[in-house]
């Protein structure tokens, strides 16, 4: 399994080099909706890291925001957001990451996250302790929700954007500081190694945070993933230390 990390990795390196010589410079724009932005470059990573993916495990199957490759019945199926923090990278914002995660048999058990303009490198697998850039992590100790920082997602239809803005305002009141980062996969990783105290978010897709799924229950944490019913292929999920009570 050590060998799907470093494969993993190595995508994730390449693909944080190609947005990183794309990034504050003219895009092309494949599409401009309401609350989101979708970039040639987002087409270009994925394409790369399925190309160093399958050329290692040809029998894979991959799922990722822009697309599906191989037989998605295949035991093992790559889960990939090529650029997770989109709008924040056409704004010339510098937080967004690259995010791949490993399902065996629809099992999570490898996820790495790659923020390349902080050259942060998160990776763990299966029953092994998470590491950022070789330094093992743990979630945060910080039990108290009025001590606490958190991160609340407002998502991008009018469904969501509309349950979490209650959400939002109650934390804020309760916790110490709420943040709203744009990108759900770096969100997933700083909760894992102790930045944030929970993320909360009401409409994600799985290659969001199927990385981060994995880094932040290695790492100590819970996350409670519910499927949403007005959208099939969307979840409603609360990332957390597992020692908040953050009275939902």
């Amino acid at each position: 399994m050590i060998h799907f990390v470093d494969v993993a990795t190595e995508a994730a390196r390449a693909a944080g080099d190609l947005l990183c010589s794309h990034f504050q410079k003219p895009l092309a724009v494949h599409a401009a909706l309401a609350h989101d932005i979708k970039l040639e470059v987002d087409v270009l990573a994925q394409d790369l890291i399925t190309k160093i993916l399958l050329e290692h495990f040809p029998e894979h199957a991959l799922y990722g925001e822009e697309g599906i490759v191989g037989d998605q019945a295949s035991d093992y199926q790559w889960v990939v957001d090529p650029l997770d923090g989109t709008v924040n990278f056409f704004y010339g914002i510098p937080h967004f990451c690259v995010s791949i995660a490993l399902r065996f048999r629809r099992e999570i058990i490898v996820g790495v996250i790659f923020d390349p303009i902080r050259n942060e490198l998160w990776t763990t697998q299966k029953k092994e302790a998470p590491l950022l850039n070789g330094r093992e992590f743990r979630v945060s100790p910080r039990a108290e929700l009025a001590e606490a920082i958190l991160s609340v997602g407002l998502s991008k239809t009018t469904a969501t954007i509309d349950a979490g803005f209650p959400l939002l305002e109650k934390m804020v009141h309760r916790a110490r500081k709420c943040r709203l980062l744009g990108s759900a996969a770096l969100d997933m990783a700083y909760v894992a190694c102790g930045r944030l105290d929970a993320y909360i978010e009401q409409g994600i897709s799985l290659w969001d945070i199927a990385a981060g799924w994995i880094l932040v229950e290695n790492a100590g944490g819970q996350v409670e993933l519910q499927s949403r019913s007005d959208a099939p292929d969307k979840f409603s999920i609360i990332a957390s230390n597992g020692l908040l009570d953050l009275q939902l």
